[in-house]
């Protein structure tokens, strides 16, 4: 089970303890927020595409959307979804619990400007009832992301 992988990336940080499972489903935007028992837009969604042959990870604010063109001006092709019975064989969780945590070897993790204007924000923890809160800071420590990216619309 994903959450049981993503639990043991972060006892590597004594940091386990931090996830949170909830009672109900967490696995869209408005689910968790009401789970966690804050706004959609502190929801940090994780979304998986492929760019070519390279799966990656964009960590964006729950009430942010993909801008098509700014996709293609940062990765230079549109943006291509991965299907949901891809995830767990190309990221290593299933829909429902995708996050940058514990994922496969190799799959590249982005962070969105939409993010940038909470001090906490929730993302998932690898199952579709789990969530951990982390400042930015650490969300940027603990999903080895590659980069800051403004590829979001609809937030402003």
């Amino acid at each position: 089970m994903a959450i049981e992988r993503v639990r043991e990336y972060f006892r590597a940080f004594d940091m386990e303890s931090r996830i949170i499972e909830f009672a109900v489903s967490s696995e869209t935007v408005e689910l968790a927020a009401v789970a966690a028992g804050c706004e959609p837009k502190r929801i940090a969604k994780t979304m998986a595409f492929m760019v070519g042959e390279q799966p990656i990870l964009v960590v964006m604010a729950g009430d942010a959307r993909i801008s098509n063109p700014k996709f293609k001006a940062e990765f230079g092709t549109k943006p291509k979804m991965i299907a949901p019975p891809e995830l767990p064989v190309l990221i290593g969780h299933e829909m429902g619990g995708v996050c940058p945590f514990g994922i496969n070897d190799g799959v590249k993790v982005y962070l969105d400007e939409s993010l940038r204007r909470f001090e906490t924000v929730f993302p998932a923890a690898g199952s579709g009832n789990s969530a951990i809160e982390l400042n930015l800071e650490e969300l940027e420590k603990y999903s080895n992301s590659l980069k800051w990216v403004d590829i979001g619309k609809d937030w402003e």
